[in-house]
């Protein structure tokens, strides 16, 4: 009875595991409370009050680091995307706005990598004592079994399918079909990793059932982030170009959704920043 655990996540993926220690009580391993802060929850026998165990000195500050690079890289690179957008609606040229939207990718780019970096090296819950275990180092890993890892890597793949879009975004005289396969199509996959990578922090968070966590930083990160990949989506719907016009289908309505997406993103690097070891 001692070793009984309770799983919990969505389909295949585990994100929260429930068990009894050998002393008495229990603890509870969710996997963006251990990514993120570096700790499980113990909650000893016959007391109502839960506790935190943390991972080691070097695996907290570690995680810190990582977590800090991520925060500030969305938060300059939603900034930087919704002034971008800012400017394409201002009509301020269109190498300007795209100078801008590339900087920001860049910074969208190494947010996404801290970000699976910070999977790849989150403690690890491999015994049924109440405590968690740091591996070496590393800055590459194949693991499509965990939620948070799949979550991450989506996300960082978006990010570089966003940067074949902002490059092509710089040719010039392309026709409406060159726009649509170099530009607009790289733009729809990119948003829609995006989506699927939300879904998947959604499902992590909430252990495969929809749930709002009001008291919850990290729900409040991945709802801004998903509402942010929904408005990114709208927009690069809307930045179709009709091949019977050569026109989008309404630029307002790309720009807005892009400065409104990029904020989402940038407010969810500030919150971010909160959510540390």
């Amino acid at each position: 009875m001692r070793n009984s655990e309770d799983a919990e996540g969505a389909g295949p993926f585990i994100s929260r595991l429930t068990w009894r220690l050998e002393e008495g009580g229990t603890a509870v391993w969710e996997s963006r409370a251990a990514r993120k802060r570096g700790t499980l929850a113990v909650r000893p026998e016959g007391v109502t009050e839960t506790g935190a165990r943390r991972a080691g000195a070097a695996a907290l500050d570690r995680l810190r680091r990582l977590n800090g690079l991520a925060a500030v890289s969305f938060t300059i690179g939603g900034a930087l995307f919704a002034l971008g957008a800012a400017l394409a609606q201002l009509s301020s040229g269109p190498t300007t706005s795209a100078t801008v939207y590339f900087a920001g990718g860049v910074f969208f780019t190494l947010g996404g990598y801290a970000s699976l970096v910070q999977a790849i090296n989150a403690p690890r819950r491999e015994s049924t004592a109440g405590s968690l275990t740091t591996h070496r180092f590393r800055w590459w890993s194949y693991e499509p079994g965990r939620i948070d890892w799949l979550s991450t890597f989506v996300l960082f793949a978006g990010t570089l399918v966003f940067g074949v879009n902002l490059l092509d975004s710089f040719l010039q005289g392309l026709t409406t079909q060159q726009l649509n396969r170099l530009v607009w199509a790289p733009d729809m996959i990119g948003c829609l990793l995006f989506l699927i990578s939300g879904h998947l922090a959604i499902a992590e968070i909430c252990h495969g059932r929809p749930c709002i966590h009001r008291r919850s930083l990290g729900w409040w990160i991945v709802a801004v982030n998903q509402l942010g990949s929904v408005l990114f989506m709208v927009s690069a719907v809307a930045a179709f170009t009709r091949p019977e016009t050569g026109s989008e289908i309404s630029v307002g309505v790309a720009n807005w959704g892009t400065l409104t997406g990029a904020l989402c993103f940038a407010v969810a690097g500030v919150l971010q920043a909160f959510e540390r070891p």
